[in-house]
């Protein structure tokens, strides 16, 4: 890949690496041209993934959203490595499905843990030296439809990822003098590995994304890639702050 879309000598990070969403976009970017710091709390999982990857192009490095000083060594793993940071993603995330009248406090404090306040240490850390650096960076963060429509049964899942969806505008406008451009994504129902386990206990929800999307399937965890890559590329040089849905057409509506 090249031109705008290129990412060559570039050095990306991507929280949650490992996982559903976050290995497919881990390749994309190194097919890109970047060099992925796979950043995971699943060791094993994430060291696969980087072997996969290839030396050339990607690392692993064991990470705990949850935990500042974990996030903060990542950083400096990923700044040692050229003296800069380019990309970050923050894939981590975990669900969280339960009725609101019997939402279990702790259930929620970890929802909003991981999705929302890891991804704000994620941010907070590489934003601040993404903005010392002359040539600025791209911060893409995963959202979801869910953090802009309503949908009952997992009022935690949505509330972090609202959170998500002003925290990217927030940051967007207040790191735009620095060059610093943050944006997200909101996937629709990808069909990852825990979404489908989550079938086995609940197979109306498939059913129900599947009927009410235009284009008539769910999304592969694949279809998420080549939004990422423009958002983490030269080619979206004036985007920032937005909010993409690659949802198959369903906030359309």
């Amino acid at each position: 890949m090249g031109g705008l879309f290129s990412l060559d000598g570039s050095v990306a990070v991507v929280t949650g690496a490992a996982g559903g969403l976050g290995a497919p976009i881990a390749e994309g970017l190194a097919g890109a041209g970047a060099y992925v710091v796979c950043a995971d709390a699943a060791e094993e999982p994430n060291q696969a993934l980087a072997r996969r990857l290839g030396a050339d192009r990607a690392e692993a490095v064991t990470v705990d959203v949850c935990d500042e000083a974990s996030v903060q060594a990542v950083t400096e793993r990923a700044e040692a490595l050229s003296g800069r940071i380019d990309v970050l993603v923050n894939c981590a995330g975990i669900g969280g499905r339960d009725e609101a009248a019997t939402y279990d406090d702790d259930l929620w404090d970890r929802v909003i843990e991981v999705n929302l306040t890891g991804s704000f240490r994620m941010c907070r850390a590489i934003g601040r030296r993404m903005a010392a650096q002359s040539q600025g960076g791209s911060i893409v963060n995963i959202a979801s439809i869910l953090g802009e429509v309503g949908f009952a049964g997992s009022v935690g899942y949505q509330a972090s990822k609202g959170g998500v969806v002003q925290m990217t505008r927030t940051l967007a406008v207040e790191w735009a003098p620095h060059n610093v451009r943050v944006n997200a994504i909101s996937p629709g129902h990808v069909a990852t590995p825990l979404v489908r386990r989550q079938w086995e206990t609940e197979p109306e929800l498939k059913d129900y994304f599947e009927s009410r999307t235009p284009l008539g399937r769910l999304a592969e965890p694949s279809d998420m890639v080549g939004a990422v890559v423009f958002l983490a590329s030269p080619a979206s040089a004036m985007v920032t702050g937005q909010i993409l849905a690659v949802d198959g057409g369903y906030t359309a509506q």
